[in-house]
């Protein structure tokens, strides 16, 4: 194996790529990889990621070949590729499409070229409960061996047997659904011409793939301030179908409505809000999950799931698909004939259920890496700061004799983050500046002492409208909010955000709270993220895996002590 000093990479035969973060093809490298790896470490001078079978798959489902990933790889790498790594790829990304579902005379069918390989994974119990009746062609010799499935068990095949490893591609189509006539306008209801960019267009295309049953279900992958919602419009308009739209809270299930009305020809009277105050069902109908997944006491059903069979739709948009409530994955897994658009920023999901929104909602159609937005101006251009500080002695003593959860939260809120807000309010004095936590209680007592308005969970619905409406006008430059506005929430002046705590590592909360300050700007396209940390702490360490998500994205984290905070 041949010795290239001056690259920046090292595959090793476990699956790990170690990329050197201070080589000048950092950068170069990092990019490459990114379509089939993960990061899972990233520390000052080696990042660490991993190749997994989904990262492959959800590589394959958008066109990689197994050969341009080893291409990569060897192209980056001092050592060269491991044959073992090289033979594993090639099966792993293999193994996609070695199994198919398929119409076949009203009948759902598995088939395979493969009839022993069909015939070992039939023999599982958990697949065999599935499979319908009837007869099979599993005869030796057969080009293409066939069984059929249950007409419901169209979702739970794949789920069973992508947890065998072999992931299933889908190709039995979708049915038609209620039509709905409905298209973009040339100019906004605001008067503002109207033409998607190039990336929502190829967004589009990706998913639609000309009305073929390659498409028609799937994920695609784009910063916040991308304008996501504006690529489920184009979706919708490109069917024309009955659609459900479903999203976090009450203020997004608005906003997506405050979207169709301004940006489609579409009659207000064929909008309508399902949500904890209006019970509307229309030709496009906008709901949160919340009320999906509400019922009255644990041992009753979810009454408003009836919303997924009250009229036929054509296409069914989920919104923040990473935040998939397990009721909702339920029973999507019985509408796999529904087209299912999932529109999301990360694909990280802390629950730990990939695998279940690749084989659900449907792989990763389409993805446009966050910094290469910022460099065409789409996004704002992001600087992110960690500013560490310490604990006065009093604070440190409850610290030390705190249990490991509370000496979590005893760091996040250590009082001391109160004067760092305070100069950071200072220096961005005429900036929109958002404030977020995690505990109520601390945010309550930092607005309480700033004279600076607070959203929780607590707020009512109306009156965080207004507070957003508000800072949307400038009439207030100045907003604390909980974790209620991490998702979904459309605040485009916001440029600054202090992050004071947050839920211990979570990646898909960082980049969503990033998110809230990247919408384009109108004068200086720039952004200031700023992240608060208690040192030498659990903050610290949780901190630390908070920013993989961003860091594997491009953006880099400045570290400053406290008392180089000028």
């Amino acid at each position: 194996m041949s010795y290239r000093p001056d690259l920046p990479m090292i595959v090793q035969s476990d699956r790990t790529i170690l990329l050197e973060a201070q080589h000048p093809q950092f950068e170069e490298a990092r990019q490459a990889i990114a379509a089939f790896a993960e990061l899972i470490k990233s520390p000052e001078y080696i990042h660490t990621y991993r190749i997994t079978p989904l990262s492959l798959w959800n590589a394959a489902a958008s066109g990689m070949k197994p050969e341009q990933v080893t291409g990569l790889l060897g192209a980056y790498s001092k050592y060269g590729v491991p044959p073992t790594i090289v033979r594993d790829i090639h099966e792993t990304i293999g193994r996609y499409g070695l199994l198919r579902l398929i119409q076949s005379e009203g009948q759902l069918r598995l088939v395979s070229s493969d009839p022993l390989l069909l015939r070992e994974l039939t023999s599982y119990k958990s697949v065999s409960a599935l499979l319908d009746a009837g007869e099979d062609s599993l005869a030796p010799g057969t080009e293409t061996a066939a069984v059929p499935v249950k007409a419901y068990a169209r979702g739970l095949i794949k789920q069973e047997l992508i947890r065998l490893g072999y992931p299933v591609q889908d190709l039995a189509g979708y049915h038609e659904g209620e039509d709905c006539p409905v298209s973009l306008r040339a100019t906004t209801s605001s008067g503002r011409p109207l033409q998607l960019r190039a990336y929502q267009q190829e967004a589009i295309d990706a998913f639609y793939a000309a009305g073929t049953v390659m498409g028609g279900s799937g994920v695609l992958v784009l910063p916040c301030g991308a304008g996501k919602t504006v690529i489920g419009l184009g979706v919708l308009c490109q069917l024309q179908k009955a659609t459900l739209i479903l999203t976090t809270n009450t203020t997004s299930v608005r906003q997506w409505i405050a979207e169709l009305r301004d940006k489609t020809d579409l009659d207000p009277s064929c909008i309508g809000e399902y949500s904890g105050e209006r019970k509307e069902v229309r030709p496009v109908t906008v709901a949160t999950y919340q009320i999906l997944t509400y019922h009255p006491d644990a041992d009753s059903e979810f009454p408003h799931m009836a919303l997924f069979s009250e009229r036929d739709w054509g296409l069914i948009i989920y919104d923040e698909v990473h935040l998939l409530p397990a009721p909702v994955f339920r029973v999507t897994s019985g509408i796999q004939a529904t087209r299912r658009l999932g529109l999301t920023a990360t694909l990280v999901r802390e629950d730990g259920r990939q695998e279940d929104v690749f084989t659900l909602i449907g792989p990763k159609r389409y993805e446009m890496p966050w910094k290469v937005l910022e460099e065409q101006g789409w996004i704002a251009e992001a600087t992110c700061k960690e500013i560490r500080l310490p604990f006065e002695g009093k604070w440190r003593e409850a610290y030390a004799l705190a249990g490991a959860r509370q000496k979590y939260r005893i760091a996040a809120e250590n009082p001391r983050k109160l004067a760092v807000v305070q100069k950071l309010l200072e220096r961005h004095e005429h900036d929109q500046v958002l404030i977020i936590g995690q505990y109520v209680e601390q945010l309550e007592h930092m607005a309480k002492l700033l004279d600076i308005p607070v959203i929780t969970g607590k707020v009512p619905e109306r009156e965080r409208e207004l507070l957003y409406q508000r800072f949307k006008a400038g009439e207030i430059n100045r907003l604390i909010v909980s974790k209620v506005a991490n998702f979904a929430v459309d605040l485009p002046d916001a440029n600054v955000a202090i992050q004071i705590s947050g839920t211990f590592g979570s990646r898909q909360e960082e980049a969503q709270r990033l998110g809230r300050i990247l919408r384009p700007k109108q004068k200086e396209n720039a952004a200031h993220f700023y992240t608060l940390v208690t040192r030498d702490t659990r903050e610290q360490d949780f901190a630390m895996n908070r920013q993989l998500f961003l860091i594997e994205q491009g953006y880099k984290y400045e570290v400053i002590e406290i008392e180089s905070l000028d």
